[in-house]
């Protein structure tokens, strides 16, 4: 990965393509490019069979400047970086900051591609990839832009870590509908990421986002709890409720073949950690049993019904 730094100060994360997936994307441009030219070449020496020499060779200038020179930087252009070769192999041409190219990012490489791949066959532009750390050949360097790659294997799915026990449903009553798809995917990629930061950065990161959800949810953040916790635990309640919208009024988790939310067991607080201690509840006192008193078997006879039935006492 190659970590580019926006004009924002943002910084990307970003995989330069390498040499040989260059080299194909390259080569099946080239490709088209050929065929086009061969068939614009026929179709000029054909029309073209009247005029003289010295117009039959401006012709033919023009026709190689346009098509195998002009044609991709027209391509690069309006695709901002996709040629038809990159598209096949999943790559793009970006500036060196990541944002899309332009027309003088596009003409730059082209005219500089010129000498490095057609007239020496592509040697100059492989020696000067497999130098670059990046991969870029003379006309990314000159140009200022880079071939990164778009389309990468997908990983496993980051696992958001779950609320302490003790805060599990504690933020039932809470309105989310105001917390916008943003908020939520920075709080979700904070949580995926809080063991790779630094402590002190990661407690700041998380006291903003956990003073952003408590303005848009109009309650503020309770003060006894940890903002990572109150951000775990709030992302868990927004999961329970979408996961009722969409299987029905059954708590999570219920049933057999109940799907899991949250794949790993929820962690216990830490011993004299952060997190309050759980007070477990104490066991009910068994009722007393309150034994009848014996009656008399002629007072109860006496009080039975005619029906046989005695009413209680």
């Amino acid at each position: 990965m190659s970590e580019l730094v926006t004009g924002e100060a943002v910084a990307l994360e970003l995989r330069p393509a390498k040499l040989p997936s260059r080299a194909l994307a390259v080569l099946l441009d080239l490709v088209v490019v050929g065929l086009v030219y061969t068939v614009v070449t026929i179709v000029l020496v054909i029309s073209t069979a009247s005029l003289d020499e010295a117009a039959q060779v401006a012709v033919s200038i023009a026709a190689f400047l346009l098509v195998l020179v002009g044609a991709p930087i027209a391509v690069e252009t309006l695709s901002h970086g996709r040629s038809l070769g990159k598209m096949a192999c999943g790559l793009r041409v970006v500036r060196d900051d990541g944002g899309p190219i332009r027309f003088r990012h596009a003409l730059v490489r082209g005219a500089v591609g010129v000498v490095e791949i057609l007239m020496t066959f592509g040697v100059v532009a492989c020696i000067a990839s497999l130098v670059s750390a990046r991969g870029r050949r003379l006309g990314d360097v000159v140009a200022g832009t880079l071939v990164v790659r778009e389309r990468v294997p997908v990983g496993q799915t980051a696992f958001v870590p779950p609320p302490p026990p003790w805060l599990s449903g504690r933020f039932a009553e809470l309105d989310l509908s105001a917390v916008p798809d943003g908020l939520w995917l920075a709080v979700r990629q904070y949580l995926t990421r809080v063991r790779q930061l630094d402590p002190q950065v990661g407690w700041a990161m998380a006291a903003r986002l956990a003073a952003d959800v408590a303005a848009r949810t109009g309650t503020p953040a309770p003060p006894d709890v940890p903002p990572a916790a109150y951000l775990a635990a709030v992302v868990q309640e927004r999961q329970v409720r979408e996961a009722r919208r969409a299987f029905g009024s059954a708590p999570v988790g219920s049933g057999p073949g109940a799907p899991q939310f949250f794949g790993a067991p929820l962690p216990q607080p830490p011993a004299g950690g952060p997190y309050p201690p759980v007070a477990e509840a104490a066991a009910p006192a068994p009722a007393p049993v309150v034994e009848a008193a014996p009656q008399d078997e002629a007072e109860a006879g006496g009080r039975r019904s005619s029906g046989g039935f005695a009413p209680p006492a």
